[in-house]
């Protein structure tokens, strides 16, 4: 099914008009899960490395993987995300290019995907504090110790753009990236822990959500989920939660390289990523686009930066 643009449908759930361009939208007549932990939020900080891939026509799959040995997986043709104006049709899979490791389909706008610059440019703590320069922007959030710092990291080409630590909850701020000097990617406070005083979580989970409802340059929020372990509940509800505010979203899951058994009944990481697509499957009209990576073999770098580069140049253009 070919995902519909936010202006041709109706949008009763937004606070306020925002620019959307891609999005996946919720099923309104089922509840939306039911909250078991607190939504608190944290994150780090990243500025340049240089990419090799190319920056003109959309890039074959097999043209910028890095491990071979990876196998494509196998998706049904109702479960891909086709980007606006894609020409695809139900039988014509075998000729479609589909970002490898994903269920992502690529369409006319992915090329300018290469990095070439990187720049912090600042930390918020309100929406309004945000750089004001109208540039697109995708948002990075997950729950504390999922590895959105050591994705940053491998997506730039640095080892130290954004800073790790060994202590999850530690930065509570929005903090900006400008990429080639023309869109930001956008670390936010991770949820779930926090190292600081209860009584300021909660002022973290309400400017966070504000920024995703009232940021009219978000194109995307890229939602990191550990593939190593079974779905969590807290990651359940932060999909539902924006899925319902008909936030845009892309599921990233991390974690990928850890392939092996950790117990007797330990589950593999495609078992754990189909899971928790089956328990959010319910709420939404269409599946949403999903990625998996791993910092470590730098597995879905690539895919993410064509992923990006088809969302932005469809945004601008519209």
């Amino acid at each position: 099914m070919v995902l519909s643009q936010l202006s041709k449908l109706n949008r009763p759930l937004f606070t306020s008009p925002i620019r959307r361009s891609f999005s996946v939208f919720v099923k309104t007549n089922k509840p939306i899960i039911a909250a078991t932990e607190p939504s608190i939020l944290t994150s780090p900080s990243i500025p340049a490395p240089k990419s090799t891939l190319t920056a003109a026509e959309p890039v074959s799959i097999t043209d910028f993987s890095e491990h071979p040995e990876e196998k494509q997986l196998t998706i049904a043709p109702e479960k891909l995300f086709i980007p606006p104006e894609t020409d695809f049709s139900g039988s014509g899979v075998a000729g479609t290019r589909i970002l490898k490791g994903s269920n992502i389909v690529l369409g006319r706008y992915a090329r300018d995907a290469q990095i070439s610059e990187a720049n912090f440019v600042k930390s918020s703590v309100r929406t309004e504090d945000c750089p004001s320069d109208g540039l697109p922007e995708f948002a990075l959030v997950g729950r504390s110790n999922v590895g959105k710092s050591s994705l940053l990291n491998s997506l730039v080409r640095r080892k130290k753009l954004a800073h790790t630590s060994k202590k999850p909850g530690k930065t509570q701020c929005i903090n900006h990236f400008r990429i080639n000097d023309s869109w930001y990617l956008v670390d936010l406070p991770g949820y779930g822990y926090a190292s600081a005083p209860r009584e300021l979580r909660t002022d973290w989970n309400k400017f966070t959500k504000d920024y995703f409802l009232n940021r009219s340059t978000l194109v995307s929020v890229f939602l990191l989920i550990d593939a190593s372990v079974p779905a969590k509940q807290i990651d359940l509800d932060y999909a539902s939660w924006l899925g319902q505010n008909q936030i845009p979203m892309t599921i990233i899951f991390t974690k990928c390289d850890k392939r092996k058994k950790k117990k007797k009944d330990g589950k593999r990481a495609e078992e754990n990523m189909s899971d928790f697509q089956e328990l959010i499957g319910g709420f939404f009209h269409t599946t949403p686009p999903w990625i998996m990576t791993s910092s470590v073999t730098h597995q879905g770098r690539d895919e993410i930066l064509l992923h990006i580069a088809q969302l932005r140049n469809y945004w601008l253009k519209h």
